[in-house]
């Protein structure tokens, strides 16, 4: 039984909760004392109490940073219906209204004011805040502060003086997505190294993944839903398009559906928001800008239509189901046409460090998406909290793969990393191992190694999986500092000594392409998958604009072999098999600028 204190008195009054949930009161009651701290809470941890509460304790206003108009009026509507002086100042307030808001604080009448950060770090705010007696200032959403964060936003970035010119003021950060690159960024940025660190456990066990690869989907999400007619859930696809589409054929389906977007006019997304609350809807279908600060607690299921375009987001996004601790269920419809919209969607950014950041997570999402060790282990893998036992509740631990003896290929793909000097990525790891002849194999002279081409017999698909799953398992990291290099943790020793043995999953690679072009007797080598997606695309859209069928365009063996040489000019492409000068000239230009975008979108320093 917690001891009862000021902090839990104000929980139980307050709040109206009984008692704290590890390690809320250690946070609260140091914040209390005015000691700053680091707070990483996965969604629906009860992060907001553990400034809020010491906002009720401590003198003066607490002024709290928040990213978000929505999860600011959020925060202070509940707050105000719990008896709690709470206010937002932002544009959304008239003249008069922001007028009243500062007047309050002048007056000391508030307990929070929540502000957006490039308001807060006017210097005239500032210097107004100079007469405030300020209780503590509350980094929401601190993952924004970081380069390597999901969400970067430039303007968190001046945080970091607040330490500066309020010295003896307490700062808490908080955030609900940060892996240990990210975390550590944070804490540079706000000056919080010597703080406190809090790191809650990532784990809900009451939420079973899926992950079903995409065939009709919105059958797949009809099927879904029929066994659970009652049960409220929100459903994320990545267009405002697509968001409206599946809406339409949901009501039409006499599903109980509303839409949210951010094109939407602010009154309906209210009235969606709202009945959704209300258990009004059933379904929400929404794209991202749906769930900040939505703390309904009966969601029974989170689906993404569509790929998300990072962990962070999809750790974040299934959090808003089960968050009443009664099973729920998180399912990810995937298939490769997602990765080559999300790259395109990547490639839109501008700063060429942070489309570093972006391909790196991009990556790190395809890999938990195709990944057969249990998911959860995956997800609390890139969180920084490695777990030894398997879940039992995800579709990898209800439904095993075959597991074959993977010791000699674990211990092949670890030297090799370890041979090239532990400072390149994935691709190239795995174009040393089956001994591709590339330019820049050879400019490094990495034919020479002795791991050259010693897993010649592994396909692309298969080396990725191998790979993918001794990160998984703690063996390898990328290093997102480092362009997504691949290096050994001290696990790998005993694996590459010999001293014990390793079982992984044995890669399900996907044959369709193979087996159509191998029953045209066409030769049928290692190729990129979703390169070959990226050519069918075009070729059924220049088939239907030309009124034949696809094979009349290319065959699927031309397709192939055009996904495995990635031909640069005419040259080479008129040397693929099945093209002629008469579809050169017609089609050549096009497939080409394909090849060309897929290869720069895929490129990174790493290789």
């Amino acid at each position: 039984m917690q001891e009862t204190t000021p902090a839990l008195l104000a929980l139980q009054r307050v709040f109206g909760y009984s008692s704290f949930r590890p390690p809320q009161q250690d946070i609260i009651e140091g914040l209390a004392r005015g000691e700053s701290a680091f707070v990483l809470m996965p969604t629906g941890g009860g992060k907001s109490l553990c400034y809020q509460i010491p906002a009720l304790l401590r003198p003066g206003t607490a002024i709290v940073v928040s990213p978000l108009i929505a999860l600011m009026k959020d925060q202070v509507d509940s707050l105000r219906a719990n008896g709690v002086a709470a206010a937002y100042y932002n544009s959304t307030l008239s003249a008069q209204e922001a007028r009243q808001v500062l007047a309050q604080l002048h007056a000391g009448d508030l307990d929070l004011l929540y502000i957006a950060p490039e308001r807060l770090m006017g210097e005239a705010f500032l210097a107004r805040l100079e007469d405030i007696d300020i209780a503590l200032f509350a980094i929401d959403e601190a993952h924004c502060v970081s380069q390597w964060g999901h969400d970067f936003r430039p303007e968190y970035v001046q945080l970091g003086a607040l330490r500066e010119r309020f010295p003896h003021i307490p700062l808490i950060a908080l955030t609900a997505t940060a892996d240990p690159q990210t975390r550590q960024d944070i804490q540079r940025c706000l000056r919080l190294q010597d703080a406190a660190c809090y790191v809650a456990n990532f784990d809900r066990p009451n939420i079973r993944y899926t992950v079903l690869e995409k065939h009709k989907p919105f059958d797949q999400l009809l099927k879904f839903l029929a066994s659970r007619e009652q049960d409220a859930g929100i459903v994320y696809a990545l267009s405002r398009k697509r968001v409206e589409e599946i809406g339409a054929k949901l009501e039409a389906q006499g599903v109980r559906a509303g839409i949210y977007h951010a094109g939407l006019a602010v009154e309906h997304r209210r009235r969606v928001q709202e009945a959704f609350l209300r258990d009004e809807l059933q379904v929400v279908v929404a794209t991202v800008a749906f769930g900040m600060g939505i703390d309904k607690p009966n969601v029974r299921f989170v689906v993404h239509y569509d790929m998300p375009r990072n962990i962070e987001g999809y750790y974040q996004e299934t959090g808003r189901a089960g968050r009443d601790g009664l099973p729920a269920e998180a399912l990810l419809l995937y298939g490769a046409q997602d990765v080559v919209m999300a790259r395109r969607l990547v490639e839109g950014n501008q700063n060429p460090d942070q489309k570093r950041v972006e391909v790196h997570k991009l990556n790190a999402m395809v890999g938990c998406a195709e990944s057969l060790t249990c998911r959860r282990r995956v997800l609390l893998h890139y969180f920084g909290q490695p777990q030894d036992m398997d879940c039992g509740n995800c579709d990898v631990c209800l439904d095993p793969p075959e597991k074959f003896d993977a010791t000699e290929a674990a211990r092949m793909a670890l030297s090799c990393v370890y041979r090239v000097g532990q400072r390149f990525g994935m691709k190239h790891v795995i174009d040393v191992l089956r001994g591709m002849n590339t330019e820049r194999i050879r400019g490094l002279g990495h034919e020479r190694l002795s791991t050259y081409g010693i897993g010649a017999e592994h396909s692309e698909d298969e080396w990725g999986s191998i790979l993918r799953q001794l990160i998984h398992h703690g063996y390898l990291v990328q290093d997102i500092a480092q362009y997504s290099v691949l290096k050994l943790t001290d696990a790998a020793r005993p694996l590459l000594r010999g001293e014990v043995e390793l079982q992984l999953a044995r890669p399900r690679v996907k044959a369709r392409a193979t087996k159509a072009a191998r029953a045209k007797g066409a030769p049928v080598g290692p190729h990129d998958e979703a390169l070959f997606e990226a050519l069918r695309t075009l070729r059924k859209r220049l088939a239907a604009e030309q009124g034949v069928p696809p094979y009349v365009v290319f065959g699927d063996a031309t397709l192939v072999q055009m996904a495995a040489a990635q031909p640069r000019d005419e040259d080479a492409l008129l040397a693929i098999s099945g093209v002629g000068e008469t579809k050169l000239q017609r089609y050549g230009g096009e497939f080409l600028q394909v090849i060309r975008e897929y290869r720069e979108n895929t490129a990174s320093p790493s290789g």
